[in-house]
């Protein structure tokens, strides 16, 4: 608790009067070009804006200088965190002060706007009494100069400055901390309903298919309906081979596909909710020509969650499957989707990356123990930029690299970032790189692909298998596992990482936690 006996902040707003109409008002502290507070009351379903740069204060004798601003959205009353860089108003905000307020001279205060002057009576955290605003120069909104300052009541405070109170109401938190760590992101330029990003969403937490739903599945002929996670699913050819089998075991079938996809799910889940995901079919069996499917088709049951993508170009897909359920993995493995790519940027800012990506594609002549090489080299340059970075197996001849970030950068940034890091790596082996577009350029050699670090262009999954025989696991491993000798991209299968997460774990895990900010490479 705060001893009033020794500072002069306010120690609480004094109700509004019963009659006082409930008009909310905000003070935002932004650092964006520059250090300003933002004042802003609302007025007529808008927030009537203010920059202050020295801030609001109770001072009667200090006059602020107090820029009119575009009127804002009421949606963004609330909004603590950052505004992406390069976007209108670019930097980090913090809720300064809040509460409510009414006009004491007049009954439109809109008009009073319009005619130069505010008569403001506050009732908020930090800032009460009445208030003054009145235009310097001129007619017209815009940019024009106005004065702000308090009046002499019972509430004024001498020597009162917003400086000495840099924290928020509302999280505790100063500028510095809500930079840091953001837990939320204001896109400028989209509808206010859609502006607001909550950059930390819960992780799904779903339990496991229970032994009588898989002993459903096992039961039924080759087609039926299956009810698993609450969901009733037709599901067909459950005896249809989809992977050939390797290393002298049986085919894998489409009903281990789906108890595959059932007993993943919760482990999957949190890696897939929220997304887009972009199916990658192949309904005759991983032996056959495949092809991608975007778009949910018009049969998806209703339940199926979804996302209508907007502002699309014609030609492109409209509504994608979006696993933010367990039981949609499901229907998608029923739906002849072998391998699951889901995007890395949500579909609440499908512009805004949460990963940075580094894709170590090997080349014909790229020997695993090179493949290898590049990784380590990867994880030295990351350790040496104090990035955390977490490497996950293809499933096929490749490994990546994931690097969580906070929602901020665009995808432009995420890819020259990991261009500039990666082709730092590839001067150490100059030998075992080629930065040629095409593979037949390539001479054989790897390609360290930064371009996946775009909208829209998606990494195989964790966990999700692939089109391979013996149906293999995009697995993630941690970095001492490089050192395994018997290490193999395509080491994990549907039958054998799921013993491997009941022994050891998911230590994709970390890539969940979208907190770090990209360092300057030099």
């Amino acid at each position: 608790m705060r001893d009033f006996t020794r500072t002069a902040e306010p120690e609480g707003a004094p109700p509004a009067p019963s009659d006082a109409p409930e008009r909310r008002f905000v003070v935002q502290r932004h650092r964006a070009r520059r250090l300003h507070y933002d004042v802003r009351f609302e007025v007529d379903g808008v927030l009537v804006s203010w920059a202050v740069p020295k801030g609001p204060t109770l001072d009667p004798t200090a006059r602020r200088m107090a820029v009119h601003v575009e009127d804002h959205p009421l949606e963004y009353e609330a909004f603590e965190g950052v505004i992406p860089r390069g976007q209108y108003g670019g930097g980090d905000v913090i809720v300064w002060d809040r509460g409510t307020w009414r006009p004491y001279k007049t009954d439109d205060p809109a008009a009073e706007i319009r005619g130069g002057q505010l008569h403001a009576e506050l009732f908020g955290e930090r800032l009460r009494g009445k208030f003054l605003l009145v235009r310097r120069d001129g007619e017209g909104r815009g940019t024009e100069q106005w004065l702000m300052f308090h009046k002499r009541d019972e509430h004024a405070v001498e020597g009162w400055d917003a400086e000495d109170h840099p924290t928020s109401v509302v999280s505790g938190r100063t500028n510095d901390e809500v930079a840091a760590h953001p837990d939320h992101l204001w896109r400028s330029g989209v509808p206010a309903a859609e502006a607001e990003v909550d950059t930390h969403p819960p992780v799904p937490e779903v339990a496991a298919p229970s032994d009588d739903e898989l002993a459903a599945l096992d039961e039924l002929g080759t087609a039926g309906t299956w009810e698993v996670f609450g969901r009733r699913l037709k599901v067909t050819n459950l005896d249809k081979e989809l992977f050939a089998g390797r290393d002298g075991g049986p085919p894998v079938t489409k009903r281990e596909l789906l108890r595959y996809a059932a007993r993943i799910a919760p482990v999957a889940l949190p890696y897939l909710a929220g997304r887009a995901l972009n199916m990658h079919r192949f309904p005759q069996g991983a032996g056959t020509a495949g092809f991608w499917h975007k778009q949910l088709p018009d049969h998806a049951p209703a339940w199926v969650p979804r996302w209508d993508r907007p502002d699309v170009d014609p030609g492109e897909s409209t509504t994608y499957l979006v696993v933010d359920e367990p039981a949609a993995l499901v229907w998608a493995a029923n739906f002849g989707a072998l391998e699951w790519h889901a995007w890395t940027s949500r579909t609440s800012a499908p512009d805004l990356p949460t990963y940075a990506l580094v894709d170590l594609d090997p080349g014909p002549a790229t020997a695993w123990e090179d493949l290898v090489l590049l990784a380590g080299l990867h994880r030295d340059a990351f350790e040496h930029v104090g990035v955390r970075a977490y490497p996950k197996l293809t499933g096929r001849r490749g490994i990546q690299v994931w690097v969580p970030i906070t929602v901020g950068p665009s995808f432009d940034e995420t890819r020259a970032w990991v261009e500039r890091l990666s082709r730092t790596v590839g001067k150490v082996v100059p030998d075992l790189v080629s930065w040629r577009w095409e593979v037949r350029e390539r001479g054989g050699q790897a390609r360290l692909d930064y371009t996946q670090n775009a909208v829209n262009k998606t990494l195989v999954a964790p966990y999700s298998p692939r089109a391979a025989a013996g149906a293999p696991v995009s697995a993630p491993i941690t970095w001492d596992e490089l050192d395994d000798p018997d290490l193999r991209s395509d080491t994990f299968t549907v039958r054998t990482v799921l013993d491997r997460l009941a022994e050891r774990g998911d230590p994709f895990r970390g890539v969940l936690a979208a907190d770090q900010h990209l360092p300057p490479l030099t």
